[in-house]
């Protein structure tokens, strides 16, 4: 009967999967370390981060500090527990103002729900555990706890920021613990509806709407895949110009629309003096702060500057928004009202 209830929780999330088919990347393996080569594919949350760029000189910079995010990994919880999944980042400050900030905004939006947190990336937990001594559960960690703890309705909530084969292995991996809960529900990612996709334009060019004086191109850049799931961006950048937004641009570290795709737009409007980066990702990890805003060649702001572009790097992940996260809260709402279906 538990397996059967929970294939009918899960069947609004699969139709809203087959949606857009074929994406994924690589999969995520939650329980073993990934070699480099497979993290840097691993893509679908956009925040993918390199056992080789996290353990570079381990971190010669301030990335904030770890005792200030809550790890949500405390026991005896009651009987409902609400898992926020994330792949996750080794940025302290961004970790806390991102993931955290949504997980916050979850817990204060279901107070009969325990929040509690699981990453995807070993690579990373296995960083942060050894450069901060903070241990972050992966998900069948954290799966593991929520049985010992006795939980009998689990809700999971990935803050992945589109459907793909990581957010099919994150469903397959809570399958094989149906029958240690009464009920069980997985939530939606971020893009997924048509309503999602609208939600998050008007959040982005809200947030960056100052800059948008007709001399600054606003150019987003988010991770991309060699997977269908890259369409998203094409769709976004589809729906900015058909909404009236001339002045953004988006495009992708890894895929397409490339840096040169976005820098060839810009220098093709002769009145942009200045251009603003701004990652689209839930963090400002790696990709944002290095391949974006870094001063290497080959960044976005080395490329715009080397263009002759005055160039202002906004280093904030989408999490911080307060509409993303209310996103994220009315995923989780309709995954926990599965639960009575």
């Amino acid at each position: 009967m538990r397996n059967k209830k929970m294939a009918l929780l899960l069947t609004t999330a699969c139709l809203s999967m087959a949606l857009l088919a074929g994406c994924g990347d690589k999969k995520t393996d939650t329980k073993e370390k990934k070699t480099t080569e497979e993290t840097s594919v691993n893509v679908e949350t956009d925040e993918a981060e390199t056992d080789t760029e996290e353990d570079a000189d381990e971190e010669n910079y301030d990335t904030g500090d770890a005792s200030l995010d809550n790890v949500r990994n405390q026991d005896e919880i009651g009987d409902n527990e609400l898992l926020v999944v994330s792949f996750g980042t080794s940025y302290n400050d961004s970790r806390r103002l991102t993931i955290g900030a949504i997980e916050d905004k979850i817990e204060k939006a279901f107070p009969d729900y325990s929040v509690r947190r699981g990453f995807t990336s070993q690579i990373i937990i296995d960083h942060v555990n050894k450069r901060d001594n903070v241990k972050i559960d992966n998900v069948g960690e954290a799966l593991d706890r929520a049985v010992a703890n006795g939980v009998k309705n689990l809700v999971i909530q990935p803050t992945h920021l589109m459907n793909g084969l990581e957010y099919t292995d994150l469903v397959n991996e809570v399958a094989e613990y149906s029958d240690s809960f009464d009920k069980v529900s997985v939530g939606e990612p971020l893009l997924t509806s048509d309503d999602d996709f609208n939600k998050v334009v008007k959040a982005i060019t809200d947030a960056t709407k100052e800059y948008d004086d007709g001399e600054t191109a606003i150019c987003f850049m988010g991770h991309g895949t060699e997977a269908d799931s890259n369409s998203v961006y094409a769709k976004i950048q589809t729906m900015l110009t058909d909404a009236g937004y001339a002045n953004y641009y988006v495009g992708t570290v890894e895929a397409t629309p490339s840096l040169d795709d976005v820098l060839e737009k810009v220098k093709a409007n002769s009145a942009y003096k200045k251009v603003v980066l701004e990652p689209l990702m839930i963090v400002a990890g790696d990709h944002a702060n290095n391949d974006m805003a870094g001063d290497e060649d080959g960044s976005w702001k080395k490329t715009f500057e080397d263009a002759g572009y005055e160039v202002n790097c906004v280093v904030k992940g989408l999490g911080e928004m307060e509409a993303i996260q209310d996103i994220f809260v009315e995923h989780a709402k309709a995954a926990v009202e599965n639960l009575s279906k």
